[in-house]
Formats: C-alpha cells, structure tokens, sequence
C-alpha cells in the first residue's frame, strides 16, 4: 500500500473541512431551530439497528442502499442506516405510541453502499420534518411548506420549482389494466424512464384503449394545464384517479396563497417512492442543480409493522447537498490570543470572553494563532483584549 492509498477516501465519501463544517453546522443549527419553531420535536434515531426495522416498510430500494453486518452480541443482521425516516416512522409507533399528531425532526449521518446519483454523496447529512396522525391535505400542505422554507432559510433560492405528483393516479390507470406482476414492473420501470417505446412493447397484448391510457401518462407533466389534460383522459377510462388530480389541485391553490410567485410542475407519471408512498409526492429543485434538493410525500400506515398504523407524511434533505449551493463562511469576528498563564484574573476574564461568543486561543509558542487579530493584555492590573500588536 502507497502512501497515496492510505489518505485517499473510497469514492462518494468525503471529509467536512473547518471553513465548510462550521457553515454545515450552523445551517444544521437553524433548521433544527425552524423546524421546532414550527412545533416539530427532535429525536436522534441511532446510527444502527437490526435490519428487521430498519428496513421494513420502504421498498426493496433502501435494502439496496445499506451496508449490512453481523452484530458480535446477538448473531443478528444489523445495519448502518441509509434513511432516517423509518427509524422515525418507529419512534413515533412504537417508543412515544402518542394519540393524535405528532411532529418530530432529525439530522443526522447516513451511509449508502452507492450514490443515487453521479453527483451524489454516499455519506449524506439527512434533515428532515415527519408528521404523523393526519391524513388531511392540509397536514401535506404544511410539510411542503416547511420543505420551501428549509430552502429560504438556509439561503437557496429564489428560483425554486415545486415539483407535485401523486401515487394514487398510477394506482388507478393500472387497476384498469389487468397486468401480470411481471408486465407492471416493465411497465413501472419504462414510465419511471418516461420511454414510450418501451411502454408500446411492455404494453403488447393490452387492450388498447388501457394502453393508450397508460401511455397518456408520459405525457401529463408541466403546468396547470396538465390538470386539466388528465381530467378529460381519465373521465371515461379511470374516473377513480381523478381524486388524485383533484387533491393535486387543492394542494397547489393552498401553497401558492402564500406564494403566489412560486414555479409549480406537476408530473404525473412521477414514481419515486410508489412502493411506500401512498398519496401526494413532492420535491424541491433550483436551476443547475439536476437533482432534487428536498423530496417527500405521503406514506401512511408504515408504522404498522410497529404494531400501530399512522397516516404520515414528510420530506428529507442532504445538508451536504445545501452545502454546495451555501457559501462557506469565516467567522468575520476574528480570535483573541491569550498568554499561557495560571493567573487566576486571566482565567475569569477568558471565561467571560468565550461565555459572551468571542473564540480564546491559548498561545503556545511566541507567535498567536493565525486567526487572531486581537490580543489579552495585561495593563492597570487587568486583563484587556487589545488590537494584536504586530512586534
């Protein structure tokens, strides 16, 4: 093994530097203070559990993405969680198991066996706000909400297109359909591809009228107009998804009460999460930026295999993510350099000084630490910080 090799970190993983991990931190510091502004309680879920709850509930899709090991005490699979949410969904089954709605936030590491993404990091910082015990529109509508104020908080924006969809119109189309288990997923996965060909050959067979239906989907993404496209191509053929467009509607109409200006897209074919979500799905992009910065939606009853099904819903971000879009921040204020002295009235002046928010470094060596500017000296008998003299 080179030298090289022992400082070199495996690919998507990556170290926080002081500039960057001061500026993570307090944006870290804020959200957390939005979200329990908002009521939202924090939890800290644990870095690992037994993959019998960690990864129940959310699809084949996070199985993939964690790392898995042997615990040594009990000979139990565990693993390094790669989400955050179903540890919460179980929180707030199972350890609080309170009536009515509850609202809990987190931050804390993930690790993925693979980015989701080119760009993605496999060691996301994931922030996120779950409501659990509302099955109403309005319970979505305050996460969304939150979600684009997460985004202006931490600076980002304002070009910040909201992207809408929602399960349950897939959920309808294919109910019509009558596919085999086998067509469905070569149909789930070219209109996650949005590929019409793939769709027209997935489709063979199919009554024509369904698989024209089917198809119609690729093409329902974009404004408000969509809207009304999907109303008049399901009126006929899958009344049963114009539930979902019509809470689509509703959704959007509450949101832009607050924010009129705000770039709404709705896709309709979109699918991320179809296995767990089970209403309304969201997320948050902003120009050069491929990949969304904030995503969630609906998915009631995962706190069922905790032994108490819950309507729920939520988003998740990646401080790392937000990070890139953030200018990292030096401390403008400067340190104080203070001598390597016992004395007794220089302890308690520091103390004050680091007690009121000013940064004290102990000088070791004739000269100060580079980030000071400003110095502890002693005149009349106290401790003054004076400008750092520059002999």
């Amino acid at each position: 093994m080179t030298s090289v090799d022992r400082w070199q970190l495996p690919d998507g993983i990556e170290e926080v530097l002081p500039a960057q991990a001061a500026t993570a931190e307090r944006l870290r510091r804020r959200l957390l203070d939005l979200y329990r502004s908002w009521g939202y309680q924090l939890v800290i879920p644990p870095l690992m559990e037994f993959t019998e709850s960690l990864l129940i509930g959310l699809g084949k899709d996070l199985d993939l993405l964690t790392f898995k090991l042997t615990d040594q005490l009990s000979g139990r699979s565990m693993g390094i969680r790669a989400d955050i949410t179903p540890q919460v969904a179980r929180i707030d089954a199972h350890s609080m198991a309170q009536q009515g709605v509850t609202r809990l936030c987190y931050a804390g590491s993930t690790l993925h066996t693979r980015s989701k993404s080119l760009l993605a990091s496999r060691s996301p910082i994931q922030l996120g706000a779950e409501l659990y015990g509302d099955n109403s529109l309005a319970a979505d509508v305050e996460v969304v909400r939150l979600m684009l104020t997460t985004l202006e908080v931490a600076g980002i924006g304002p070009s910040v297109t909201l992207d809408l969809g929602h399960v349950g119109v897939y959920q309808a189309v294919l109910a019509s359909a009558d596919l085999t288990g086998e067509q469905e997923q070569t149909v789930f996965d070219a209109l996650q591809r949005k590929s019409i060909p793939d769709l027209q050959l997935a489709l063979t067979g199919v009554d024509s009228g369904v698989a024209e239906l089917i198809i119609g989907l690729v093409g329902l993404h974009g404004d408000d107009s969509v809207l009304a496209n999907a109303r008049e191509l399901f009126a006929d053929k899958a009344p049963d998804a114009l539930a979902a467009v019509d809470a689509l509607q509703e959704v959007a109409t509450d949101i832009r009460r607050q924010r009129p200006d705000l770039d709404i897209y709705f896709d309709l074919a979109e699918l991320r999460g179809y296995h767990y979500h089970t209403g309304i799905v969201f997320a948050a992009y902003v120009p050069g930026h491929g990949q969304a910065l904030a995503n969630g939606g609906r998915y009631d009853n995962v706190g069922a295999v905790f032994g108490r099904a819950r309507p729920a819903t939520g988003f998740a971000t990646d401080l790392k993510a937000l990070l890139q879009l953030v200018p990292a921040q030096a401390d403008s204020r400067g340190a104080i350099s203070m001598p390597d002295s016992d004395d007794a009235a220089l302890a308690a002046t520091v103390a004050e000084l680091r007690e009121a928010g000013e940064v004290v470094i102990n000088c070791l060596s004739t000269a100060p630490d580079p980030r000071c500017d400003r110095e502890l000296v002693e005149q009349g008998g106290a401790w003054q910080v004076l400008a750092l003299s520059t002999h």
